[in-house]
């Protein structure tokens, strides 16, 4: 199925530019970006364009040259030059750059799409635009259902997938930080989990900051999400990122009921704030080391936060390490290499390593 494409009366109309299979697709499906009708061998500028909630712009660009029959395809055709070169089918997508540096792209809300503008141009400055298409990336697949959850302590959201179950439950901690963000839980909903996605403080009526982090709040979420209709399991499975994913250590090792872990970007100790558990400390906060922040190197502003958390294999912080061996689950640990925040493979234990697609 072809898209539909819009031609202006200062484009041509031999030129088409086409997203297969579809205009309109869940965020994480791939789109194929196609132009046809130019000339044999022209060169061209393909562009995307979007906005976040906040009305921060990101855009990305890439050249192309067309073929001998006036095609440029994407899948096929290596950019040349741009936000990225080589083949990258994707490459518009996941190059794009905020217009205020080091703006994180912000999607909180799934019944909001995430609208795409591509273009392609003469490749000169400020060349005339050829043909122009919109792609929807959908966060929430047909027929899930949003409901927001406030129930005893816990403020979240739940989505459910179309159908009677049963489903795979999970809980989904995607952010530590105030807040919350619905994206992950709802394309995990429309790929057929039932999803509990929860704020830990900073949504609604919570605190604004906490000094304590309470496992008990985790225990009446996994309640909570066992509850409900559709749920296939007595035990689920909890999703993590950053902060949140020594949480997810934490929840694994010390309540029942976890089935699988995912651990993206975390660390292997409780970081920074204590955890406390029916009135008990648990475990200490890993301890940061701002001296060792590295200032930023130019005029954006970037600072280095790679080496600030402190080691957490050494003797004088084990006391924070969480005690995975108790866990009775199976982990997936992801961690990025390049990532300037924290090193999350010396943090993850791997000894200054981030592991390789194999050992994932």
């Amino acid at each position: 199925m072809f898209c539909s494409f819009f031609v202006s009366e200062k484009m041509s109309s031999q030129i088409r530019l086409r997203l297969l299979p579809r205009a309109r697709c869940l965020f994480d499906e791939p789109v194929q970006v196609k132009v046809d009708g130019l000339r044999s061998s022209q060169m061209v500028t393909v562009r995307a364009r979007a906005t976040d909630e906040r009305g921060v712009a990101f855009s990305s660009s890439a050249t192309y040259r067309a073929d001998g029959g006036g095609v440029v395809d994407l899948e096929r055709d290596p950019s040349l030059g741009g936000t990225y070169t080589g083949i990258e089918p994707t490459g518009l997508l996941w190059s794009m750059k905020p217009a205020t540096p080091h703006k994180r792209f912000q999607r909180t809300n799934a019944m909001n799409p995430h609208v795409v503008k591509f273009s392609v141009e003469e490749q000169e400055e400020g060349g005339r635009v050829l043909a122009e298409a919109t792609n929807e990336r959908l966060l929430i697949g047909d027929g899930v259902s949003r409901k927001t959850i406030k129930d005893g302590n816990i403020r979240g959201v739940l989505f459910t997938p179309p159908g009677e179950g049963p489903f795979p439950a999970v809980l989904d901690l995607y952010t530590f930080g105030g807040g919350l963000s619905e994206r992950r839980a709802s394309l995990l909903a429309s790929r057929g989990f039932l999803v509990l996605t929860v704020a830990l403080y900073g949504h609604e009526d919570m605190p604004k900051a906490i000094q304590v982090v309470h496992l008990d709040y985790f225990e009446e979420a996994i309640r909570l999400l066992k509850k409900q209709n559709g749920v296939g399991s007595n035990d689920i499975g909890v999703i993590s990122m950053s902060k949140s994913a020594d949480l997810a250590l934490s929840i694994a090792s010390f309540l029942s009921g976890v089935a699988a872990t995912v651990w993206i970007n975390g660390c292997c100790s409780n970081v920074m704030l204590p955890l406390h558990f029916r009135g008990k400390q648990l475990l200490p906060g890993l301890r940061l080391d701002v001296d060792k922040l590295i200032p930023p190197k130019d005029e954006s502003g970037a600072a280095d936060g790679r080496k600030v958390l402190r080691d957490p294999l050494a003797e004088e912080n084990q006391a924070a390490l969480v005690p995975v061996e108790r866990a009775e689950c199976v982990f997936l640990f992801a961690a990025a290499a390049t990532d300037h925040n924290w090193d999350s493979g010396e943090h993850g234990g791997g000894g200054g390593a981030a592991p390789t697609e194999g050992e994932l």
